[in-house]
C-alpha cells in the first residue's frame, strides 16, 4: 500500500491528468471532431477525477477539497466571470461600413488593438476587436493568418504597458511594483509590434493577392470610406468592468476590508478557502455590466454579430478542467522555483515565458518574481518580495505577457478568439498547427528580444 501511495504522490504522476487534458484539446478535434464537440464535459470530468481521486488517497480528502475549492473559487470563478462579462458586452458592439480587410487596413487594426490592450486589458481588447476584424474580412477566403496575428498581438503582447493590460502585471503592482513602471516596456513592445506588423503585412499580402486573383472582392456599394459603430454606449460597461478589476486588486489593501490580523475579509467556503468581499464586488459589477448591456442594446446588433453562446460555453468547460489539473504543475514550480539556478535576465525571460505558454501566467510570474526577490540584489525596484533589478523585472514581465501567445491556452482570450473565429467560418489551425505558426514566427522574434534587451 505504501508503494502505491508513494507512486501516486510523485509530482510527475500527479501532472499526468494535466498533460492528458492538453493532449485531448490538441488531438481530439483532429481525429474525432464531432465526438469531441459533444463530449467535452465528460473528458474534462474524467481528467479532473484522475487528479482528484489519487490526490485524495495520498493527501487526504480535506486537503484535496481545499485545493480544488481554492482553485475554483479564487482563480477560475473570477477568470470566467471576467471573460463572460467582456464577451457579453463586446457582443453588443458592431462595426458597420464599407471598410474592407486589406493588408494595410488589417495591420492598422492590429496596431490599434495592440495599444488598446494596455488600456482595457488583453481580454477586453480582444472581445471588442474580434468581431469587427472578422466582419471586415468576411469577403476573403484565406483569413486564418489574420486571426493568428490577432492572438499574437492584441490578445497577448499588447497587455504589457500597464497593470490593467494583463493579470501578471497587476499582481506585480499589488506587490509593490509602481503602476506606471511597466511603461518602460514600451520600447520592447514597439520593437515587437514593428517586426510582427512587417511580417504580417507580407504574409497577408500574399493571401490577399490570391483571393483577388480567384475572384474574391469586397462588396462596396458606396464610394469612399463609411464607418458606423452600433452599440457604442457599451464602452461605458467595458469601463465598468475595468474598474471592477482594478477595485478587486486595490480594495484588499484597505483596512475596511481586512481583519485585525490583516487577512482579507470574505465568506469562508471551506477551511482557508475564502471568497473575499472585493472579489464579490468585482463579480457583482461585471455581471451587472453584462445585464445592463443586454437590456440597453437592440438584439439586432447581436444578430449582425452572429452572437451565440457556443464560444464562452466551450471555454468555460475546458478551462475548469485546465485550472484543476494544472495545480500539481504549479505546486511543483513553486517548490522548485528558488532551486532552479535561474538568475540572468535572459533565463528569467525564457523560463517565465515557456511555462506561461502552458500554465496560468499569473502564478508563473509570481513564482519567478519571488525567486528574483531572494537573489539579494542591492538596487532596482523595491517590491514586497525583495529588491529586483530593472532588467530582471522587465524580463519576467515580458516573458509572462508575450509568451502566452505561444499556445491557444497560454492566455485567456486566445481560445476565445479561436472559438469565435471557428463559429464565423474561419478555419483556424489545430492546437499543434497554431504552435507551428507561433514557434515559427514568435520564437525568432523572442530570440531577437533576448539579444537586444535581455543579454
Amino acid at each position: 500500500m505504501s508503494d502505491i501511495v508513494s507512486f501516486l504522490s510523485s509530482p510527475v504522476i500527479r501532472c499526468i491528468p494535466f498533460a492528458g487534458l492538453l493532449l485531448c484539446v490538441a488531438v481530439m478535434p483532429l481525429v474525432k471532431a464531432e465526438w469531441w464537440e459533444d463530449h467535452q464535459p465528460i473528458v474534462v470530468v474524467f481528467w479532473s477525477l484522475l487528479f482528484i481521486i489519487p490526490y485524495a488517497i495520498t493527501a487526504g480528502g480535506g486537503e484535496t477539497t481545499e485545493v480544488v475549492l481554492e482553485c475554483i473559487v479564487n482563480d477560475y470563478l473570477t477568470f470566467i466571470i471576467l471573460l463572460f462579462g467582456l464577451f457579453c458586452v463586446a457582443g453588443n458592439i458592431t462595426l458597420d461600413g464599407n471598410l474592407a480587410g486589406s493588408p494595410a487596413v488589417n495591420a492598422m487594426f492590429l496596431a490599434i488593438g495592440t495599444l488598446l490592450s494596455s488600456v482595457i486589458g488583453t481580454t477586453g481588447a480582444s472581445m471588442l476587436m474580434v468581431r469587427p476584424m472578422i466582419k471586415m474580412n468576411s469577403w476573403r477566403k484565406r483569413k486564418s493568418q489574420i486571426m493568428i496575428f490577432f492572438i499574437f498581438m492584441i490578445s497577448n503582447l499588447g497587455g504589457s504597458l500597464t497593470p490593467i493590460g494583463d493579470p501578471p502585471l497587476f499582481m506585480g503592482f499589488m506587490r509593490g511594483v509602481p503602476f506606471f513602471w511597466s511603461l518602460r516596456l514600451f520600447p520592447i513592445l514597439a520593437f515587437n509590434m514593428i517586426v510582427l506588423l512587417i511580417i504580417f503585412y507580407n504574409v497577408d499580402k500574399k493571401f490577399y493577392r490570391k483571393d483577388i486573383a480567384r475572384g474574391h472582392h469586397p462588396d462596396i456599394s458606396q464610394p469612399g470610406i463609411t464607418l458606423k459603430i452600433k452599440g457604442l454606449h457599451n464602452i461605458i460597461f467595458i469601463a465598468m468592468i475595468v474598474v471592477a478589476v482594478v477595485l478587486s486588486g486595490t480594495l484588499p489593501t484597505l483596512p475596511a476590508f481586512q481583519d485585525a490580523a490583516g487577512n482579507v475579509l470574505g465568506i469562508r467556503i471551506y477551511k482557508d478557502v475564502v471568497l473575499s468581499y472585493p472579489s464579490l464586488i468585482e463579480i457583482a459589477m461585471i455581471l451587472l455590466a453584462a445585464f445592463l448591456s443586454f437590456k440597453t442594446t437592440d438584439s439586432k446588433i447581436r444578430t449582425e454579430n452572429h452572437f451565440t453562446w457556443g464560444a464562452i460555453k466551450e471555454v468555460a468547460v475546458l478551462f475548469v478542467g485546465i485550472f484543476i489539473t494544472m495545480q500539481p504543475a504549479l505546486m511543483l514550480l513553486k517548490s522548485l522555483g528558488p532551486e532552479l539556478g535561474i538568475t540572468e535576465p535572459y533565463q528569467m525571460f525564457w523560463s517565465t515565458g515557456m511555462l506561461s505558454s502552458f500554465l496560468d501566467n499569473t502564478p508563473t510570474y509570481l513564482v519567478f518574481l519571488t525567486t528574483a526577490g531572494t537573489l539579494g540584489y542591492s538596487s532596482g525596484i523595491a517590491t514586497s518580495v525583495g529588491m529586483v533589478t530593472v532588467k530582471v523585472l522587465m524580463a519576467i514581465s515580458c516573458g509572462a505577457v508575450f509568451m502566452g501567445a505561444n499556445t491557444y491556452i497560454g492566455n485567456a482570450p486566445n481560445f476565445m478568439v479561436k472559438s469565435i473565429s471557428d463559429e464565423n467560418g474561419i478555419r483556424m489551425p489545430s492546437f499543434f498547427g497554431y504552435m507551428l505558426w507561433s514557434f515559427g514566427i514568435l520564437v525568432p522574434v523572442f530570440l531577437l528580444d533576448t539579444l537586444v534587451f535581455f543579454r
